[in-house]
């Protein structure tokens, strides 16, 4: 007999409470239960549309014991809906642990289309292209930035960050290309939404002079191809010396950089 459970992944608004579709006020006025990473934020905008479902936790923290609960309900022929903070669920969020065992459980799923961080901040700075690298929130150590922007120097990079590490990371993409090119979006679809494009230098001294407030997406622009001149190289393996970068490392930047052969710039090195 065909389980007819359905779960749903409604997205939310990022910002601006009316950037929600009819489909997905509908579909959480409709459901038997709500999961959310936040009952307290998500029962704002429950209580703005005069939406009386019941919602449930389901964070990182309680994945595995939640989702027990939801696939219970879904065979008793529930329905749930999925919703982060704000925006698409799973871009970034909890779910798809949940995904991967309803799949395994032949539970239908519905995807709603919504709000996106990503695509709200895409659609309103030059990008010079369709190619583009979401990696999502960078991780902590400035070396595994480092490899992050290498392994995407030729393609333009996308990530969420937060207001208190902006600038350290900002620092960070100085210190991989002192030239970059960054885009940075604020507060989007808020009063105060701002997006900034320019030098990474030039924004970097921006925001040590203006406060840093709300979800912040960053896109640093992918680096054109230059041409190999062994005397600029120099100069960069001199900075990148004094940065205390290794040998190892400052081949594998240079290298990246100027797109020529790591061994090359090795024997400039050496």
């Amino acid at each position: 007999m065909k389980n007819n459970a359905q779960f749903y992944i409604v997205p939310t608004p990022i910002g601006n409470l009316k950037d929600i579709t009819l489909r997905a006020i509908e579909v959480l006025k409709s459901v038997d239960v709500i999961a959310c990473e936040d009952s307290r934020v998500t029962q704002k905008l429950l209580n703005h549309y005069e939406i009386k479902t019941k919602s449930i936790s389901y964070h990182k923290f309680n994945e595995k014991e939640r989702i027990k609960l939801f696939l219970s309900l879904l065979n008793e022929g529930k329905t749930v809906a999925l919703v982060s903070d704000a925006g698409t669920p799973l871009i970034c969020d909890p779910g798809a642990v949940l995904i991967e065992e309803l799949r395994k459980n032949d539970i239908k799923i519905t995807a709603l289309a919504g709000a996106s961080a990503v695509t709200t901040f895409l659609s309103q700075v030059p990008k010079g292209g369709e190619e583009f690298a979401f990696v999502g929130f960078l991780p902590k150590s400035e070396g595994q930035i480092l490899a992050i922007l290498q392994k995407f120097a030729h393609t333009n990079t996308i990530f969420y960050e937060s207001p208190n590490r902006l600038l350290k990371t900002l620092e960070y993409v100085k210190k991989f290309n002192l030239d970059a090119k960054v885009a940075v979006g604020r507060e989007l679809t808020k009063m105060f939404e701002e997006i900034v494009v320019d030098k990474v230098q030039n924004i970097i001294e921006y925001y040590k002079n203006n406060v840093l407030k709300g979800e912040i997406v960053v896109m640093v622009y992918k680096q054109e191809d230059v041409e190999f001149s062994e005397i600029e190289i120099l100069a960069k393996i001199n900075q990148l010396r004094q940065k205390k970068f290794s040998t190892k490392e400052i081949s594998t930047i240079l290298a990246t950089l100027y797109n020529v052969n790591k061994n090359e710039v090795y024997k400039l090195i050496i």
